[in-house]
């Protein structure tokens, strides 16, 4: 029987971007863009570590994260504790033209959601994985799972 050695874990998925391009030169609709998927992942993941539950009560509760409405919430709580490099950022996502909000949506909150996107998107191509890490919690905070 062969020991197993436990190590670190290195990140599955480790920031790429395109070499010419530094990431504080990203837009904002490409840090959203990011932003939102990094946002679901880290959301899938808390959802997944504190409960077991089956696939689609999982898409369930992660709806109740993810939406525009949740994410607007969410960034409100967010605002106080922001840098200000970090608020900047998220001016910038909220005033950036993202297209048009889903239907479902109202457009107030989808600016905001976009915002949002943009700070997760910026921290993550920073590495800022602690501060991300930080503020996407405050979304379980007030939350039973």
């Amino acid at each position: 029987m062969t020991e197993r050695v436990s190590r670190p874990l290195a990140p599955v998925i480790a920031p790429v971007v395109p070499a010419d391009v530094p990431p504080h030169l990203l837009s904002p609709v490409v840090l959203a863009y990011i932003g939102d998927a990094v946002f679901e992942i880290y959301i899938r993941q808390k959802l997944i570590a504190c409960s077991s539950r089956k696939p689609h009560e999982l898409h369930r509760a992660a709806t109740t994260y993810v939406s525009a409405a949740a994410q607007a919430k969410l960034l409100q709580r967010w605002m106080p504790l922001l840098t200000e490099e970090e608020a900047d950022i998220v001016r910038r996502g909220r005033n950036t033209k993202s297209g048009q909000p889903p239907k479902n949506a109202d457009p107030a909150d989808y600016r905001h959601a976009t915002a949002l996107e943009c700070l997760v998107g910026h921290l993550y191509y920073h590495g800022a994985k602690d501060r991300l890490e930080q503020l996407v919690e405050l979304a379980f905070e007030s939350q039973s799972l």
